[in-house]
């Protein structure tokens, strides 16, 4: 069939050029901040000697979560120090903090007005899955464009394949709170914002951090993906050992992302016990 091709792939160029011409200053703003976040972080976690980092972060793991974690942590983190991988390691929970905190600061209201407002949740449905079903290698390039290369676009990138567990768990904690309690409360006369933070969101509480647990998972499996633009962190390591098939070197960079993953999900999802309980 001559049928002519839809010229979807220019029409997004031309989208592109003309977001950079006209709200240049909007992402050399958001860049700015993001990158100040990002360095902000990696200073507390890089500039004192490893071993006070370690000692805090065990004891924050000790009291957040159960005794056994907290040794595993010391472990884990003194095996880091040991592979030489300490300085990469905090760059990317730096990136990962970062990128994991605006996704929860944007992620959670949007799931609040999509869960309480029809018209939203029939915008972002189809956002949400057009973003966890994109490859991620393809929110590389708008990144590149609008933000050059370096940490920015690799935080942008994991924001955007990482925000939607916390949008759809966040909506679906709303929507499961009986509807017999939002009743009575509108009936004593509660207002929208009180219902809100007296009665919905604290029973949402536990999904919501459920969603915000795999929201931190998957900026985690970005670094890598991210190194590729210019991203630090352990996820150059990785990515280095592949391109050079340095086999060995590959495996310690990824038992350093493993360690890492196990710590941040294990003291989310024991906040999420205590949520529960």
């Amino acid at each position: 069939m001559n049928i002519p091709k839809i010229p979807v792939g220019d029409w997004i160029e031309t989208l592109e050029s003309w977001l950079q011409l006209h709200f240049g200053f909007f992402f050399d703003f958001v860049k700015t901040v993001i990158g100040g976040v990002v360095s902000f972080l990696e200073v507390i976690l890089r500039e004192p000697p490893a071993i006070i980092i370690i000692v805090i972060i065990t004891a924050l793991v000790w009291w957040l979560a159960k005794w056994r974690l907290g040794v595993f942590s010391l472990i884990g983190l003194l095996f880091i120090v040991n592979l030489g991988y300490w300085d990469p390691a905090m760059q990317t929970l730096a990136l990962v903090l970062t990128a994991a905190l605006i996704s929860i600061l944007l992620g959670v209201p949007i799931g609040i007005l999509s869960a309480n407002y029809k018209t939203v949740r029939k915008i972002i449905t189809p956002l949400l899955d057009f973003m966890q079903t994109m490859p991620a290698f393809v929110y590389l390039l708008p990144a590149i464009t609008f933000f050059s290369v370096g940490v920015v676009p690799g935080v942008i990138s994991s924001i955007i394949f990482a925000i939607p567990p916390t949008i759809r768990l966040t909506i679906l904690g709303i929507k499961q709170v009986p509807e017999e309690l939002v009743e009575a409360a509108d009936a004593f006369g509660s207002t929208s914002v009180q219902k809100l933070f007296k009665l919905q969101l604290p029973m949402a509480l536990p999904t919501i951090m459920a969603g915000i647990n795999q929201t931190i998972m998957l900026s985690l499996s970005m670094v890598v993906i991210a190194s590729m633009i210019g991203a630090q962190g352990i996820g150059t390591v990785v990515f280095a050992a592949v391109t050079q098939t340095k086999t060995g070197v590959g495996f310690e960079g990824g038992l350093v992302i493993v360690i890492l993953a196990i710590l941040l999900d294990r003291v989310t999802q024991n906040l999420i016990k205590k949520k529960t309980n």
